[in-house]
Order: C-alpha cells, then sequence, then structure tokens
C-alpha cells in the first residue's frame, strides 16, 4: 500500500475542485425550491421513495454543528442489545453488520478482510466480532479497517481490531480522533495508514480505491470497489460521511458541496450501481437486506439501485446542502 504524506486542510479543499455552483437554472435559487428539489429525487420503484431515510436526515430535520472535543464519555446502554441485527451475507462476497442506523461491512478474499467502519465503542464486540462468528468468518482475517471519518459510530470499534488482532486503521480523520478527549473509553486506536487521495486498501483480490471527501468531517474519505452477486460483477460507491452536523458556515457548506459533487462524478465514471455508507437510514440497508430471503431467480438485488437512483442519491445531498448554505446566508444578512 502506498504510505504518502497526508495532504494539509487546505490542500484538501482544493483537490475537491470548486467550491460552489448552482443547480441547473430548472431549480429555483431559493432555500424552499432547493429543499423542493431534494426531496423530489428521493424517486423510487413503486412509489416506494428510494432514499426516504437520507431525505429526512438532511432536508427535513437536519443536525447542525460539529460535537465538541470535550463531550463527555458515551455510556454503555444496557438495552442497546434491544437495536442489534441479525448479520447478513450481503452480496457473493461482502457482508454487513450493525444495526437499524448503523453499517459496517466486511469485504472477503481468499487472503483476508477489509472492513469498513466499526460501529460504537460499547457494539463492536456483539456487533463486529460476533456477528462474523455467526457467519462463520473469522476476525483475525482482517487486515485492514477503513474509517470513513472520525465519529464515534465509525470509529468507536477501531481500537479492538487494532489492539486484538493487529489490524492496520487507515483513515484522513487522525486528527479528530487524537481531539477526542472521552470518546473512546476502551482506548483510541494508535495512528496508523493515514489515507490519501487515490489510495488503494488491497487484500488479495480485494481493492478499494479511496477518495478524500472533506465536509462532514475534516478527513472523510469515501470509496469506490466492486462486489460480486451471484457472479456478477457491480461497482459500489461508499459515501463516507453525510450529515451537516459541522460547523454551519458558508465555507464549511461549500467544502461539502464540491466532495459531494467530485463523489457523484467519480460515481459516473466508474458505472456505480450500488451506493453504500455508514448508516443503514440513508440508503436502507438493513431493511433491503431483510428482503433478500425472499429474492426471485432472476431478481435484481436490492441494493443495486442503478445509475439513475446512485445520481438521485447525491443530488439529494447537494440540493439539501444547497437550502442550508442558503439559510446561513439569510441568518447573517438578519444579523
Amino acid at each position: 500500500m502506498s504510505m504518502r504524506k497526508a495532504l494539509c486542510p487546505l490542500a484538501l479543499t482544493v483537490l475537491v475542485g470548486p467550491a460552489y455552483a448552482q443547480s441547473p437554472a430548472s431549480v429555483p435559487d431559493t432555500i424552499e425550491g432547493h429543499l423542493a428539489a431534494g426531496k423530489n429525487a428521493a424517486g423510487g420503484r413503486d412509489n416506494t421513495p428510494d432514499f426516504y431515510g437520507l431525505v429526512t436526515a438532511i432536508c427535513v430535520a437536519p443536525q447542525r454543528g460539529a460535537p465538541a472535543p470535550d463531550a463527555p464519555a458515551p455510556r454503555e446502554d444496557p438495552n442497546r442489545k434491544a437495536t442489534y441485527m441479525q448479520p447478513k451475507k450481503a452480496f457473493d462476497d461482502v457482508y454487513w453488520l450493525g444495526t437499524e442506523s448503523t453499517s459496517a461491512w466486511l469485504l472477503t478474499s481468499d487472503d483476508g478482510y477489509i472492513l469498513y467502519d466499526t460501529a460504537y465503542v460499547y457494539d463492536a464486540e456483539d456487533v463486529l466480532i460476533g456477528g462474523m462468528q455467526k457467519l462463520g468468518l473469522e476476525p483475525a482475517k482482517v487486515k485492514y479497517v477503513i474509517v470513513s471519518h472520525g465519529h464515534r459510530g465509525e470509529s468507536g470499534g477501531a481500537t479492538l481490531f487494532q489492539s486484538r488482532y493487529g489490524a492496520r486503521i487507515v483513515t484522513a480523520d487522525w486528527d479528530l480522533i487524537e481531539g477526542s478527549l472521552y470518546g473512546y473509553p476502551t482506548g483510541k486506536p494508535k495512528r496508523d495508514i493515514v489515507a490519501t487521495d487515490d489510495m488503494k486498501v488491497t487484500v488479495g483480490d480485494r481493492t478499494v480505491t479511496l477518495y478524500l471527501t472533506p465536509g462532514h468531517t475534516p478527513g472523510t474519505i469515501s470509496g469506490i470497489f466492486q462486489v460480486l452477486d451471484q457472479g456478477k460483477p457491480l461497482t459500489v460507491v461508499y459515501s463516507g460521511g453525510t450529515e451537516f452536523n459541522f460547523p454551519n458556515d458558508v465555507a464549511h457548506f461549500d467544502q461539502y458541496l464540491a466532495s459531494v459533487r467530485r463523489l457523484a462524478s467519480l460515481a459516473v465514471a466508474a458505472g456505480a450501481t450500488i451506493i453504500i455508507n455508514n448508516q443503514s437510514q440513508f440508503n436502507g440497508a438493513a431493511d433491503k437486506l431483510r428482503s433478500l430471503a425472499d429474492r426471485q431467480v432472476g431478481e435484481r438485488h436490492p441494493l443495486n439501485v442503478g445509475t439513475e437512483a446512485v445520481a438521485r442519491y447525491f443530488k439529494i445531498e447537494d440540493e439539501c446542502a444547497q437550502a442550508q448554505r442558503l439559510k446561513v446566508i439569510a441568518g447573517q444578512s438578519d444579523h
């Protein structure tokens, strides 16, 4: 694996290209116009929105503001297991581990595994380690752990795989992880591989290409890789960060929008027909994978939504981010 130097925050911003470009003229450049365009992009087959959860999270009730580094330590919820779901074989060579709200993805090969995101601190043992064991998979075969960004629900279990199995940890959010005072009550992961743009993480015949997509956090990374579905190769785009829980100012929304547009373009170039991420509600992964048991011969995989739907996913992010950007500007005018 390439061990290139980490890019500074300014370089990340420049890398993702022009910071702000308006929607096509058909979308009114107003808060209401962009929100309507984002909500209408939910689309879906049989009048069922593909991305209802995404619209709810960033168009209807968006989060605002970044979590403080000195936020209180997470508490072990004695009832947390009520949210756990059975692990699923998602594709021929990829497994899903998570809850209704979180997703971790295990990419397998004959030479070892890549784990993409790691759940919360107190969930990792049962959801990830226990989930793999239920599926007949060996946690010790995890060679690399990709942490899409440094929030608790994605980085919480990284220490477990690093300390117990010697897995290498790959992220661009080391500063955010190391700056958290109380977020890792069982121990922080030790700084390891710094993700860089176009970096390839490879185990056996399995490769994930990583891209710097700052915005959700300063070091958010996304990825593109292939999976096999009944022997047929399909291309996946992994969106590394979604909600607006970052400092809500124009500069940060410009960075977020630039990254969304860049990843959307990369998805088009790769022919991606599947969009997945680290929170199940955004693409409906937990619910869609339940339906695999009833899949008929020749029926399309429920997560294989097609290139047009993948583009709509990014349009929702784009339009609703533009709406929030305009709200920031309106607030500045009021003051």
